[in-house]
């Protein structure tokens, strides 16, 4: 039987934190989502001044993410590159860059999604935030 780490209350409130600090120093007015490996939210803020359509696309980049299990600009190039048959794909409704895979042990534990400024800054503020809160769990070795 396998066992997996799973993202806990704790978790999820620590990596919003770490993005909307960072979207506060850079003024950003993004809704950040952090969802479970299935897909399913287990935290969502859109700061103030972030359109509220923010909010559901930031959730379904981190959806696409976690459901399928890479970055969800790989299905957005994979769409610009010519598959357009994949939009055709069922639940993965954010095909956009800004949903980052969470990873533990070699194993997707989930994702978070950005949105609201530049797609590639909205990913810089999700890759980083998950950076961040892997270094603050991971012990010194």
């Amino acid at each position: 039987m396998k066992t997996k780490t799973v993202l806990t209350e704790p978790d999820v409130s620590q990596l919003l934190v770490l993005a909307r600090e960072r979207a506060h120093q850079h003024q950003w007015a993004v809704s950040i989502c952090v969802v479970d490996d299935g897909g399913h939210p287990l935290g969502l803020l859109r700061l103030d001044d972030a359109s509220p359509l923010s909010a559901y696309i930031a959730t379904e980049k981190a959806r696409t993410a976690a459901m399928g299990r890479r970055d969800s600009k790989v299905f957005e190039d994979m769409i610009n590159g010519g598959r357009y048959a994949f939009l055709s794909a069922p639940h993965l409704q954010g095909m956009l860059e800004g949903g980052v895979v969470i990873r533990r042990d070699g194993q997707c534990i989930g994702a978070i999604g950005v949105s609201g400024v530049k797609a590639e800054q909205d990913a810089e503020l999700a890759r980083l935030s998950v950076q961040t809160w892997e270094e603050a769990i991971t012990p010194d070795t």
